[in-house]
C-alpha cells in the first residue's frame, strides 16, 4: 500500500490513480455526513429535548475533546505499534455503538446530563486513536508530494458532508426527533467500517521501538515545538481552538434558544458554513501555490475573527434574546430575525471560506516535513494540545453565555481568534512554503 515518489507537483499522477486512497476517502466522506447529523441532534438534544443550558453543552463539548488532552501524546506512540487499519476499524464500530446507545437511552427517557457526558467521553476517546491512525495512515496511500492534494480532497469532502449535512440534519431531527438522527450517524460508522475493511494491509510494518515510551513522547513533542515553522504555527493553532471552542458552544445556544429559530436554523447556519468551506478547499491548493503557504494561512487566519464580528453582531439587530419564543418553521420568521440569520449565515459562510483555505494547507505542511516514523506522534501532539484547549474554551464559552450573555461570549470568541491570527503573523511562518520544506519520500525513508 505504501507509495514511492519523488516526482514534481506538477508532473504528479492523479489521485484516482491510488485505488486504496479513494476507498480510503469513501470511508471517511461517509462519516463525515453522519458527524455533521450529529453536531445538530446533539446541540437540539441537549439544549431543548433536555431543556440544558449553554454550560451543559459546553460540558459535553469538553467531554468530547477531554481524551485528547489526557490520553493525546500516548495515542501518538500507541499507534505506532499497531497496525492502523485496524484501529480505523475499531474506533468507528465503538464509536457507532455509542451513538446508538445515546439514542436509545434518550428515547427510552433514562438519559441525563452526566451520563451524556460519560458516554461522549467514550466517544472522544475512540475519536482519538482513529484521528490519529488516519493522519498517520495517509502517507502509505499517496506520495509524500500529493499530500497536500489528497488532504484538500478529504476536506472538500468534510465540507460538501457539512453543507449538506447540516441543512439535512435540521429538517431530519424535525421530522424524527433527535435521538433518531443520532442512529442515522451510528449507522453511517458502521458503514465507514465495512469499507476500510476492504483496504489491504499496509505494506510497511507498524513501527517499533526500544526506546520508552516517555522518550517517544519527549521526541514527538521536541520535534513539533523545536521546529522552526511547526511551532509558531502550534502555538497559534492552541489559542485558534479557545476561540472556536467558545463560538461552537454559543452559536447553537443563540440559535435554538435566543433567536428561537429551532433545528431547521441551526441547520442552515451549519450549511453557511460547509458552503464556504467547499470554496476555500478548492481555491486551497491553488493560493498556497501562488502566495505560499503561510502567507496563505495567515491571510485565512486574519480572515476568521472579522468574520465572527458579523456572528457577533446578529443578537443586537434581532432586539436581544427571545428566550420562550420558538419558530419551528422560517415561515414563522419575523423580519429582525431574517436580518439576524443573514448575518450569522454571511459570518459562518467566510468563517467555513477561511478554514477550508487553511486546513489542507495544514495538513499537508506539517505531514510533509515530517518523517513516516514521526508522523503519528506529531499528529498526536498537535491535535492532543489542540483539543486540550477545548476543554477549556468549551466550558468558558458556556459560562460566559450563562452568565454575560451570548454577546459577550462571542465577543470572546472574536478577541481570541484575533490574539491566534496575530501570533502566527508575527512568526517566520509567514514565509514558509511547503515546496521549500517538504521532505520526499527517499529521504524520509532515511530519516
Amino acid at each position: 500500500m505504501g507509495v514511492t515518489s519523488d516526482s514534481p507537483v506538477a508532473s504528479a499522477p492523479k489521485l484516482r490513480r491510488y485505488p486504496p486512497f479513494v476507498r480510503f476517502w469513501l470511508a471517511s466522506t461517509v462519516s463525515d455526513f453522519g458527524t455533521y447529523i450529529t453536531s445538530v441532534a446533539l446541540s437540539v438534544l441537549i439544549l431543548v429535548t433536555m431543556n440544558g443550558t449553554a454550560l451543559d453543552q459546553g460540558l459535553v463539548n469538553a467531554a468530547r475533546w477531554a481524551p485528547y488532552l489526557l490520553f493525546g501524546l500516548v495515542a501518538g506512540v500507541w499507534i505506532d505499534r499497531l497496525p492502523r487499519r485496524t484501529v480505523l476499524i475499531g474506533g468507528d464500530l465503538g464509536r457507532g455503538l455509542i451513538l446508538a446507545g445515546v439514542a436509545l437511552a434518550s428515547a427510552a427517557g433514562v438519559l441525563s446530563v452526566p451520563a451524556l457526558v460519560i458516554l461522549i467521553f467514550a466517544f472522544g476517546t475512540l475519536a482519538l486513536t482513529s484521528d490519529a491512525a488516519h493522519q498517520s495512515l495517509l502517507p502509505q496511500l499517496v506520495p509524500r508530494t500529493l499530500l497536500t492534494k489528497a488532504n484538500a480532497r478529504l476536506q472538500q469532502s468534510d465540507t460538501v458532508a457539512q453543507t449538506t449535512g447540516g441543512a439535512v440534519a435540521g429538517g431530519l431531527v424535525t421530522l424524527v426527533t433527535a435521538p433518531f438522527a443520532l442512529l442515522l450517524d451510528a449507522a453511517s460508522y458502521f458503514l465507514s467500517a465495512a469499507v476500510l475493511h476492504t483496504l489491504e494491509r499496509p505494506s510497511q510494518a507498524p513501527v517499533h521501538s526500544g526506546q520508552r515510551l516517555h522518550r517517544k513522547v519527549a521526541e514527538g513533542l521536541r520535534w513539533v515545538y523545536r521546529h522552526p515553522y511547526l511551532t509558531p504555527l502550534a502555538c497559534s493553532t492552541h489559542i485558534w481552538f479557545v476561540g472556536s471552542s467558545i463560538l461552537g458552544t454559543v452559536l447553537p445556544a443563540v440559535i435554538l434558544n435566543d433567536l428561537g429559530m429551532g433545528a431547521v436554523g441551526l441547520g442552515l447556519v451549519m450549511g453557511c458554513a460547509g458552503i464556504g468551506a467547499v470554496i476555500g478547499t478548492t481555491v486551497s491548493t491553488r493560493l498556497g501555490h501562488r502566495w505560499g503557504t503561510g502567507r496563505t494561512m495567515v491571510m485565512a487566519r486574519i480572515a476568521q475573527p472579522v468574520a465572527i464580528a458579523l456572528v457577533a453582531l446578529a443578537p443586537v439587530v434581532a432586539g436581544g434574546p427571545r428566550t420562550g419564543e420558538s419558530y419551528a418553521s422560517p415561515l414563522q420568521w419575523t423580519g429582525d430575525i431574517w436580518v439576524a440569520i443573514a448575518l450569522v449565515g454571511t459570518g459562518q459562510l467566510f468563517f467555513g471560506a477561511a478554514m477550508g483555505v487553511e486546513g489542507p494547507l495544514e495538513m499537508g505542511y506539517c505531514q510533509a516535513v515530517t518523517p513516516d516514523g514521526l508522523i503519528a506522534r506529531m499528529s498526536a501532539t498537535m491535535r492532543s494540545v489542540n483539543r486540550g484547549m477545548i476543554v477549556i474554551g468549551a466550558p468558558l464559552g458556556g459560562l460566559l453565555a450563562t452568565t454575560a450573555g451570548a454577546g459577550t461570549a462571542l465577543w470572546a470568541s472574536f478577541a481570541v481568534l484575533l490574539l491566534a491570527s496575530i501570533v502566527l503573523l508575527c512568526s517566520k511562518f509567514r514565509s514558509a512554503r511547503i515546496e521549500d520544506q517538504q521532505l520526499t519520500d527517499d529521504e524520509a525513508l532515511t530519516r
